[in-house]
């Protein structure tokens, strides 16, 4: 049986590795074995951060929204409920941007809240 050697797949191996880890500091986008495994963990990082980033902006949303209910002088919980009870069915995305650009809409809003937990 020949003798068979790496060379050519070896090489382009370790590019393909080399390339994706440009960037990284130091030995990390230098050396393979280096820039391997900080890859490795680099893809993992971005795979967990992909579902972290939905429930970020979903955490930015609320806190914009409550900002804004406090200065019409209710929390979020109740102007939340008070919207569920006057069946508003907005999602706090649309919620969180008419707070900071539209915020004569969101007072009216915040309004129909707090008619519907006066019931």
């Amino acid at each position: 049986m020949p003798r068979v050697k790496t060379g050519v797949v070896r090489r382009r191996r370790h590019k393909k590795v080399l390339k994706a880890a440009r960037g990284f500091y130091s030995g990390r986008r230098k050396h393979f074995r280096k820039a391997k495994e900080q890859l490795e963990r680099s893809l993992v990082y971005a795979f967990r951060d992909r579902r972290q980033k939905k429930r970020d902006i979903r955490k930015l949303w609320i806190v914009r929204i409550n900002a804004a209910c406090r200065l019409n002088d209710i929390n979020y919980s109740r102007f939340m409920n008070g919207l569920k009870l006057a069946n508003i069915e907005l999602d706090r995305k649309i919620l969180a941007d008419m707070a900071m650009n539209d915020f004569a809409a969101f007072t009216q809003l915040v309004e129909a809240s707090k008619a519907a937990l006066n019931k």
